[in-house]
């Protein structure tokens, strides 16, 4: 009985383990995107989708989009490095209108280098302003950035930002968003997916035409904050539009 007993406890330890081993994602070795499809049943989508992110962007066709209404100003609820990225989580934010519908923007990200590719070219920065409507729905608004003059809210989030796996620091502060963002709106619009597990469908993407500037030394900061490449490759287009304004 004392064997049994030793023996379920060992199953139980090893099921428990496999469970954790299962869920680790990452961006290299067994945990990298091109086994995150494996990595758990419900993640399937990230092997199997036919709609997904990122993207090289190119070939794009003029469309009949509107001017996007751009946000301004949020309040951080938290900062949390998670392992994968810096995420500032926002609350009572400004949002965007898509399809005559409200966007509100929950939470914002970087992945270095970019994720979606212009026309083949990789930027060293890539922000997602992530937003969601009423019914749930998510939208993604991807802004490039590149070597230029140092951005004071970049700084803010800088100091502001844990420096350990898992940490958060709840903060009241208020960020001008549109010194992150260009000057120019014009944009790329194309249907794909989360650039992480599950990699779910049904995103709708805003990429803007024009990168907007930080120093290069702020870029090496998130670099050595994010403590490695953050970007899954581009995915097929099978056969999607890209549609520009």
């Amino acid at each position: 009985m004392k064997f049994k007993g030793y023996f379920l406890s060992v199953l139980f330890i090893s099921l428990v383990n496999s469970a954790i081993a299962e869920e680790h994602w990452s961006y290299n070795e067994k945990g990298a995107p091109q086994n995150w499809g494996d990595l758990r049943p419900d993640w399937a989508m990230c092997k199997t989708g036919k709609n997904q992110s990122p993207i090289d962007i190119h070939e794009a066709i003029k469309g009949n989009l509107p001017k996007l209404e751009m946000f301004s100003v949020t309040n951080i609820k938290n900062i949390i490095n998670n392992g994968h990225t810096i995420q500032i989580n926002t609350k009572n934010s400004d949002g965007i209108n898509i399809d005559g519908q409200s966007f509100t923007m929950e939470q914002f990200h970087f992945h270095t280098p970019s994720e979606n590719l212009l026309n083949g070219n990789s930027y060293p920065i890539e922000m997602h302003f992530v937003h969601t409507n009423k019914e749930g729905q998510l939208a993604v608004v991807a802004v490039m950035a590149t070597a230029g003059e140092a951005n004071p809210t970049i700084n803010k989030i800088i100091n502001l930002s844990p420096k350990g796996i898992n940490d958060v620091n709840r903060i009241e502060e208020t960020l001008q968003l549109e010194t992150l963002l260009p000057k120019d709106t014009h944009y790329y619009r194309y249907s794909g997916s989360l650039t992480t597990p599950p990699c779910s469908e049904g995103v709708i993407w805003i990429v803007m035409k024009q990168s907007t500037k930080m120093s290069k030394e702020q870029i090496q900061e998130l670099t050595t904050l994010l403590n490695s490449k953050n970007n899954r490759p581009p995915q097929p287009l099978n056969g999607r539009q890209i549609v520009e304004l």
